[in-house]
């Protein structure tokens, strides 16, 4: 090997190392006066809020279906599925965040993406052991960040519930 040949550093393999543990990436959104925060290798884009076509005897959740591209994905409203009270009033912030889980294509209707937010594991605690609306089993922890207070959501679990129906 001669010495024009590209081998990695010893600091350099440190440091992609370093970088690969210290954090993980959250986009962060609103819905209500809550912020929460889900992994961003499932987000595959977001877009504005168009109004989807209604499915037939759908959940109250499922606001219906658009054409994205020729797949047909299903819109689903968070604050509907979360129980967080009823259907917010859609604005020019309300956005849909499509989702790739389990090779499904989703979106989720929010009132807000805020922005993305990396954590390192002493940032993010783990889920509170207290009785809420929000079913424990798709909070991951909370995440925190100065004063803010990030729940953040396992999104892939949620989908992937039964009580959702969409991915067997």
């Amino acid at each position: 090997m001669s010495s024009t040949d590209l081998v990695p550093s010893q600091v350099g393999q440190a440091l992609q190392a370093q970088a690969s543990t210290d954090g993980r990436q959250f986009l962060t959104f609103r819905i209500g006066e809550e912020e929460y925060g889900l992994d961003i290798l499932r987000v595959q884009e977001i877009r504005s809020y168009e109004p989807p076509t209604r499915v037939a005897n759908a959940p109250a959740f499922v606001k219906g279906v658009v054409n994205l591209r020729g797949v047909i994905v299903p819109i689903l409203d968070l604050r509907l599925r979360l129980r967080l009270g009823q259907a917010g009033e859609y604005n020019a912030f309300t956005v849909v965040i499509v989702l790739n889980v389990g090779g499904r294509i989703v979106g989720v209707v929010v009132d807000s993406v805020s922005d993305v937010l990396e954590l390192t594991a002493d940032q993010i605690k783990p889920r509170p052991e207290v009785p809420a609306a929000l079913d424990a089993r798709f909070i991951t922890g909370l995440g925190k960040l100065g004063e803010r207070m990030l729940i953040l959501l396992d999104i892939e679990a949620m989908i992937r519930s039964p009580d959702f129906g969409l991915i067997d």
